[in-house]
């Protein structure tokens, strides 16, 4: 009898030890797998496809403007514009003069969006600890704020788009090429007819949108003509120092925003610890089960050329978030078809780009969702939530994924830290010319980020 226990006991143990090294080989064996799927899902043929240039590796940064390539020069100067509270001088009210900048909704620590599900530069106070804290100033009416009507997109990685924003509107080439009837529905759409891609287009409109002034005596002021001099050296004089060039080097600087570091690009380059188990779990979910690579197959995982969806989500306006500028009217609710007017494009959205989400907080054009968790377990169960979207828009891709929970834990990590990128402070500059507090410069921003 002690003889069979001692046997049974050693084939427990045995088995016991066959199971953990089958678990250790299985997760050993990850690389080859991923490898695999990625080299028959890529684009070129091979998954280093994925992987990103270096920041500083100008010419191999793609999309840029023929009439604006990427310097050093203008990369700095846009790294400090984009931060300058000091260009905020067409502000609704005195007390908000030289209070906001273009990074009040674009915040380095938050993926390089808003911190909160609605961004607000002009008529807002406060910062709190990384930009949800951020509230509507008591001296501005709601309408009279300058708050975005959809949740802002990143401006990281940027150098994978063509054109800008949600509805791609913005880029005179690509996916906008034909629809130049359109271009003077909106005066601001209008600057498409300049040939210009979609960043530096979007930027122009955006300094002017967001009340934003650049001219010869705010860049004396500020100390940035000698900027703009090195910067753009081939434009005449008098065409040197306005929104226009302000834009091209912000779009210069966007560019090179990379989320080179993330563990998964570490992989890419041959670091094959820089992710752990379950995030290669989930990757090969990722570019297998779920066919996320079916929309996301870039090196910024978005679609290029540019994809339009609808998957059927909520609206900002029909959140329980108290916005502004925003209604059932909006036609930003509308993704394409608001800027095209055509049927087809009715509800249809950009597919986004998906490093550094974790610390962003709210997902989708209209912010209703607040963890990736929950994104995973929309896409997961296929079923739209806004009845106001007809069936007939959704697109055939959004469909159940029968993700079992293991699948959706390792697909969340992976996109919650597998592709997360922790140092993007790295692009955010230590000062600006006018020694501002940044992002914010109000009283109450001050407070909030200890900044004298």
């Amino acid at each position: 009898m002690k003889k069979l226990f001692v046997a049974v006991l050693f084939l427990a143990a045995l088995a016991y030890v066959i199971s953990c090294e089958r678990e250790v080989a299985s997760d050993l064996d990850l690389d080859s797998p991923l490898e695999a799927i990625l080299d028959q899902k890529s684009v070129t043929g091979s998954y280093t496809g994925y992987i990103m240039p270096e920041s500083t590796d100008f010419a191999s940064l793609p999309n840029q403007d023929p009439k604006n390539p990427v310097t050093a020069e203008k990369v700095e100067l846009g790294r400090l514009l984009f931060f300058e509270t000091g260009l905020a001088l067409e502000n609704k009210y005195p007390s908000s003069k030289g209070t906001f900048s273009c990074s009040s909704c674009h915040i380095p620590n938050r993926g390089f969006t808003a911190g909160r599900f609605q961004g607000i530069a002009d008529g807002a106070v406060g910062f709190g600890k990384s930009g949800e804290g951020r509230q509507k100033s008591s001296v501005y009416f709601g309408h009279e704020v300058d708050a975005q009507g959809a949740r802002p997109l990143p401006v990281i990685n940027t150098t994978y788009i063509s054109n800008a924003l949600w509805a791609g509107t913005f880029g005179s080439f690509n996916v906008n090429e034909g629809t130049n009837a359109v271009w003077n529905q909106d005066t601001l759409v209008a600057i498409n007819h300049e040939q210009l891609m979609g960043l530096e287009a979007n930027n122009a409109r955006a300094l002017a949108v967001h009340r934003q002034v650049i001219n010869k005596t705010v860049t004396d002021q500020l100390g940035y003509t000698e900027m703009f001099d090195k910067a753009f050296p081939e434009i005449p004089v008098k065409d040197r120092y306005n929104r226009k060039t302000g834009s091209f080097a912000i779009a210069a600087y966007f560019r090179t925003i990379l989320t080179n570091q993330a563990p998964f690009q570490k992989w890419l380059k041959g670091e094959k610890d820089a992710m752990t188990a379950q995030q290669k779990k989930g990757a090969i979910v990722f570019f297998g089960k779920a066919g996320c690579v079916n929309c996301h197959n870039t090196p910024s995982l978005n679609a290029f050329p540019h994809r339009f969806f609808a998957l059927g989500v909520n609206n900002l306006y029909q959140s329980n978030y108290n916005v502004f500028r925003t209604d059932v009217n909006d036609r930003r609710n509308l993704g394409r078809g608001g800027f095209t007017y055509k049927e087809e494009d009715m509800h249809k959205f950009k597919v986004p780009q998906l490093y550094n989400l974790k610390d962003v907080g709210f997902y989708f054009h209209g912010a209703s969702k607040t963890s990736l968790r929950e994104v995973v377990e929309y896409f997961n169960a296929g079923i739209p939530e806004n009845p106001l979207v007809p069936a007939s828009q959704i697109s055939s891709l959004f469909k159940p994924l029968n993700l079992t929970k293991e699948e959706v834990d390792d697909l969340t990590e992976f996109l919650e830290n597998g592709l997360f990128d922790p140092n993007l402070e790295r692009y955010a500059p230590t000062k600006t010319k006018s020694g501002n507090c940044f992002p914010n410069n109000d009283p109450q921003s001050k407070i909030d980020m200890g900044c004298n």
